[in-house]
């Protein structure tokens, strides 16, 4: 991943009120400070004057570990709302993010984490489907001349290439942001399939990657509704600004069933935009803050309701966080099939069938807590299920792709593992995602999925 700057025991040192003594500054338009200070939120008291706060880190390829010039990197906080602008990273790849940060009185930044996003020509978005983004904590921030940094290996971003043959075109504007603060996202659909970007703090955002053809972009955002906008792409940047309008938002209300939950008995509940929903890999982007509970620890265990859904087309999914749960993969029975609903403005729709979720196959390794590396060829191994036939094993590439896939019987005594043999070589660079899923016959050849292993484990990559 190339050098990493580490800052340790560097004494804190912090400058308040650089304006006018008798000034309180503007923390929205940023004036009122001396150069080199900026204007910030004082928990109990009036805005003043402070060292800014910066993320600083890289965007390379994770294939060569070359810089990556003209990236966008932003910020955004636990609900996938913006938690600052956005900034072109340099010819070498690095990049200085300025993250607004509320202070005590002294200057020092209170704790907020934000996650880093990363978009890039070529260069598949990040995060993605398979590859999450790690908490940074502003408190951590230290002083290097006169500025807050935080710097380490979580805040350099690794892209991988898009595959060849991958549309050059792109889409950049400016959605209207909304006066509560909410995040957006903006997706562009063309023949089904949905491109999707969280907008910056100020709404601005660029789709990247498009081939050429007609798209419908719309802006997504919790309690509003946008006016749909269209643009034509060639093998450049069309500009199109997306437009707040005064219809309301809708509803999305269902119920979850939780059996067999292993010990769990609790869940939460998101909406995918169907265009952007995979269901090889049960994965697609949805809106953020749109989930049940709206923050928090996952509470819901029967009734839930997603308010303020915008007008769309969604995918709606229970279970997909690490809470010990996955949505019941029994085909075999009702109430196990993907949900697909069409919410209208002001409209409530109730989810046609009940969520069946049950308890969640345990990953040991690689990936039992977070993405780590492999450097031989790995081995998966897991938690034996209680009454399976057999296991299918899966291997996905951070594209989505499935790479390989195994059938084994069932184990008994003992925890299973499976060795990778697939004939093409794992990629340097590359992250991936194993999923198991045991299954049982119901008599004959038939088998049926008892459980899985949870969506956001079992990643791993290769250095």
């Amino acid at each position: 991943m190339g050098a990493k700057l580490c800052l340790f025991a560097i004494p804190l040192c912090l400058v308040a009120c650089g304006g006018d003594d008798d000034k309180t500054c503007d923390p929205v338009a940023n004036t009122g400070c001396e150069d080199g200070q900026v204007c910030e939120q004082v928990i109990d008291g009036e805005p003043a004057c402070f060292a800014p706060v910066e993320v600083r880190g890289r965007v390379l390829d994770l294939g060569t570990n070359a810089g990556i010039a003209g990236a966008r990197v932003t910020a955004v906080d636990v609900n996938s709302a913006p938690a600052s602008g956005v900034i072109a990273s340099g010819t070498d790849g690095s990049y200085r993010l300025r993250i607004p940060a509320a202070r005590a009185a002294d200057g020092t930044p209170s704790p907020l984490e934000v996650t880093l996003r990363a978009d890039a020509s070529a260069y598949q978005s990040f995060p993605g489907p398979i590859r999450q983004a790690l908490p940074v904590d502003v408190a951590t921030a230290v002083d290097v001349d006169g500025t807050l940094v935080v710097q380490s290996t979580i805040t350099d971003i690794g892209l991988i290439a898009q595959p060849a043959g991958t549309g050059t075109g792109s889409i950049h504007g400016i959605a209207d942001v909304p006066d509560d603060g909410r995040g957006v996202l903006v997706v562009a659909e063309a023949n089904g399939k949905g491109f999707a970007v969280i907008a910056a703090n100020t709404g601005d955002y660029q789709i990247y990657n498009l081939e050429a053809g007609t798209y419908q972009v719309t802006a997504y955002s919790v309690g509003h509704v946008y006016d749909i906008g269209e643009a034509t792409v060639n093998n450049a940047t069309v500009e199109l600004n997306l437009h707040l309008n005064d219809q309301a938002a809708g509803q999305i209300d269902g119920t979850v069933s939780i059996v067999d939950g292993g010990g769990a008995s609790a869940t939460s509940v998101i909406a995918f935009i169907e265009s952007t929903f995979d269901p090889l890999t049960g994965r697609g982007v949805s809106v953020p803050g749109l989930r049940a509970p709206e923050t928090g620890v996952p509470n819901i265990s029967g009734a839930f309701s997603l308010p303020g859904t915008p007008p769309g087309n969604y995918v709606v999914v229970a279970a997909f966080e690490n809470d010990g749960l996955v949505r019941d993969p029994d085909r075999c029975i009702a109430g196990t099939e993907d949900v697909h609903v069409t919410v209208a403005p002001g409209a409530t729709v109730t989810a046609p069938t009940t969520f069946k979720i049950t308890g969640a196959l345990t990953v040991n390794s690689p990936g039992a807590v977070a993405a780590e590396p492999v450097t031989t060829v790995p081995t998966f191994s897991w938690v034996d299920d209680s009454s399976e036939d057999q296991y299918i094993v899966e291997l996905f590439d951070a594209f989505g792709q499935q790479v390989w896939t195994k059938t084994i019987p069932g184990v008994s005594g003992s925890n299973p593992t499976l060795t990778y043999d697939g004939t093409a070589p794992l990629v340097s660079g590359m992250y991936y995602q194993w999923r198991v899923t045991s299954t049982r016959s119901t008599g004959g050849t038939t088998q049926c999925n008892i459980s899985r292993s949870e969506d956001l484990k079992g990643v791993f990559f290769i250095p």
